[in-house]
């Protein structure tokens, strides 16, 4: 079993809260790591339909089976669960008794805020990171793109081309299809189709509606829906401190490269590196794993993009203690002085830190003038170094 990165935040958390919650696109790998790293604890599924309905008819008495704690894995089944979990953790004190997972995000985290907060740690687990996998050996890039990270296909040595059809109908044949505001699947489908071709891009709502002939206000709610099942990630823009006029609307992105890759039919590495949208799958790439790095130590995303009326942007702008840092992210090789102009811009209006960072395609790794450089299996690495307390001119 490839071990994952949080397992000790988590083990950790429980010892602070007592309740500990593991949220996550479905099939990143939730149960698994809970399972391994609470071991001790009994645990259910509200999958099951005999379970279920126990917990709904008498959750009472559901949760006196387990007077020293379990793991339930999508809680979110049986939303009056939240409630009696709170007055036991009220009355009980114990630290770690709770265990919870869910796959939800919209309406897991309502029942959260309503019942829970301040009782719970929350961990968002997305799918395999670099590191997770590869440890440091380095693997081509479009194998990576295209394969993408999900746990089965490596775990069950299931290929992309099999892994990714069956998860995108089991998707909206059990997610979708239960919300209300998703009438067509079809026309979502092609909505999802329709957004894979426009990851690391601004979005562009009025797009979106006309070419899947639905209203704005659909569109809206339809990429909300996105959001909560942990398949899109819309990265804001940064304007703090600038007075410039600025593009506010969100860049849109996708959490993994590999359904990227199958929505937009790239199957293998070759057509990838063909690919016009080459460079917009690398930038998503690394934004997942940028998010990786966040989520699986309880943090939240920090990052923003930058860009203004004028054609001037940065990426990813990290948004630290101190203040932002910029990073540019490039498909290419060769590093050229075109890879800069965007991090020399932002130095400008922000001279406060020593350093600005670059994640590019080729295998080098070195520091030019004012530029921490890494290849794309550093991104964890560019993290760490871009984040520290000794860089900033204080």
């Amino acid at each position: 079993m490839i071990k994952r990165e949080c397992a000790a935040v988590l083990k950790k958390f429980s010892t602070f809260f007592p309740v500990v919650s593991v949220t996550g696109p479905r099939q990143s790998g939730k149960t698994t790591l809970v399972k391994d790293v609470f071991s001790e604890k009994e645990y259910v599924s509200l999958e099951h339909p005999e379970v279920r309905k126990h917990a709904e008819n008498d959750p009472q008495d559901f949760l006196n089976q387990f007077p020293h704690g379990v793991i339930i894995d999508e809680v979110q089944r049986v939303p009056d669960l939240f409630s009696y979990i709170q007055i036991i953790v009220d009355e009980n004190k114990e630290m770690g008794l709770y265990i919870l997972t869910g796959s939800n995000q919209f309406e897991y985290m309502q029942n959260i805020s309503q019942s829970l907060a301040g009782r719970i740690s929350i961990i968002k687990l997305l799918p395999f990171s670099y590191l997770e996998i590869y440890n440091k050996r380095k693997i081509d890039r479009n194998e990576i793109l295209v394969k993408g990270m999900y746990p089965a296909i490596f775990d069950r040595d299931i290929p992309a081309t099999k892994f990714y059809p069956s998860y995108i109908e089991t998707y909206l044949e059990r997610d979708v299809r239960q919300i209300k505001n998703v009438t067509d699947l079809s026309v979502f489908h092609k909505f999802l189709e329709l957004c894979a071709g426009r990851t690391g891009q601004i979005l562009n709502r009025s797009s979106l509606s006309n070419e899947c002939g639905v209203s704005q206000p659909t569109i809206e709610k339809w990429l909300t829906i996105l959001e909560a099942s942990y398949i899109i990630y819309r990265m804001p823009s940064y304007f703090k401190n600038i007075k410039k006029r600025i593009v506010k609307s969100p860049k849109l992105y996708f959490f993994d490269t590999g359904l990227v890759c199958n929505l937009l039919g790239i199957y293998t590495p070759q057509q990838l590196r063909n690919h016009p949208l080459r460079g917009e799958i690398f930038e998503t790439f690394v934004v997942s794993e940028l998010l990786k790095y966040r989520y699986h130590k309880g943090q939240r995303s920090n990052y923003y993009f930058y860009r203004d009326n004028h054609m001037n942007e940065v990426d990813v702008i990290i948004d630290t203690g101190y203040g932002p840092v910029p990073l540019e992210i490039k498909s290419g090789m060769t590093i050229n002085d075109s890879f800069f102009k965007g991090l020399d811009f932002f130095r400008k209006l922000e001279n406060r830190y020593k350093y600005s960072g670059l994640i590019y395609g080729g295998d080098r790794n070195f520091k030019y003038i004012n530029h921490e450089i890494r290849d794309y299996s550093k991104v964890y690495e560019m993290c760490e170094e871009l984040t520290k307390d000794d860089n900033w001119k204080v």
